[in-house]
């Protein structure tokens, strides 16, 4: 079965986007987990089998700060290379956003380095544009600089948004900004204010949003996280979803399946040593 998929700035994107953290080793919980997650893709197989049960539904967007880490930069040339297919990036860089010729001239580069291996998109990352935030004149001062620089380099321009204002403020004045990505999860994690305020925002947004972190870095369940996350948002919206391997994503891709058909999904019992009529 092939993915739903919606459609930013004239390119098609399946609704469900293949995540960066459980494979790049930032698992939002600790050192140890950071760990574990890198040397399970220490080498290019673990990761292409992930990429390769993803691509099984039709799912061939992949998210992640490519352009600002080395290691995102081997492993994903290494990937195309093996599927000998080119994947939707959707670049996230971290840029220097000094209000300086020097800066600007890094800032550059960074997009030029993007665009060199094939991103698509480029969504400054949130770390960079909450730096450019005046909540008390509504705007981001100085992203065109960098709206302009993306266009130059022929990438589509986005923003990392885990302040939920940056959509807002950007949709507000009308920057440049094809989409977003929105901190999105039923037990608000991450989130800077209450689940209720942000769904709103993200209603309200004049672009589709690429909503992440929906299991909460695995605080919660796939089930509960995906089916809440389903049933809340828009059809244009996005989930971007981290697996660690390609049982992981055939599992969670069925739970989006059947959170978007309102049906049970057909899962596999968990493991128990005690197993009952009721834990199946």
């Amino acid at each position: 079965m092939i993915f739903p998929r919606t459609t930013v700035a004239g390119v098609s994107l399946p609704r469900l986007l293949i995540g960066s953290n459980w494979i790049f080793g930032w698992s939002h919980t600790g050192h140890a987990a950071d760990l574990f997650i890198k040397e399970q893709h220490a080498t290019l197989e673990p990761t292409l089998g992930v990429i390769n049960a993803f691509l099984r539904y039709g799912i061939d967007a992949w998210m992640a700060p490519f352009s600002s880490a080395p290691d995102c930069l081997d492993k994903i040339k290494g990937i195309q290379d093996k599927i000998g297919k080119k994947l939707v990036l959707i670049d996230t860089p971290i840029i220097n956003v000094d209000d300086t010729e020097a800066a600007r001239k890094e800032a550059k580069t960074i997009f030029k380095t993007s665009a060199e291996i094939g991103s698509t998109f480029c969504l400054i990352h949130h770390s960079s544009c909450e730096q450019l935030v005046s909540k008390n004149r509504r705007t981001l001062d100085r992203l065109p600089d960098y709206t302009d620089m993306i266009r130059e380099c022929g990438l589509i321009p986005g923003l990392s948004a885990h302040m939920p204002e940056i959509i807002q403020y950007a949709d507000l004045n009308n920057y440049d900004v094809e989409t977003y990505i929105q901190i999105f999860n039923c037990l608000g994690f991450m989130m800077q204010v209450e689940i209720e305020s942000v769904i709103r925002i993200i209603h309200e947004a004049k672009k589709p949003v690429m909503t992440i972190k929906p299991m909460a870095a695995g605080r919660t369940t796939p089930y509960v996280g995906l089916t809440f996350n389903w049933n809340v948002l828009r059809p244009i919206d996005m989930i971007t979803l981290g697996c660690i391997n390609e049982l992981e994503v055939h599992e969670d891709v069925e739970i989006s399946f059947a959170a978007l058909e309102k049906r049970l999904p057909n899962l596999e019992g968990r493991s128990s040593p005690g197993k009952t009529s009721i834990i199946k």
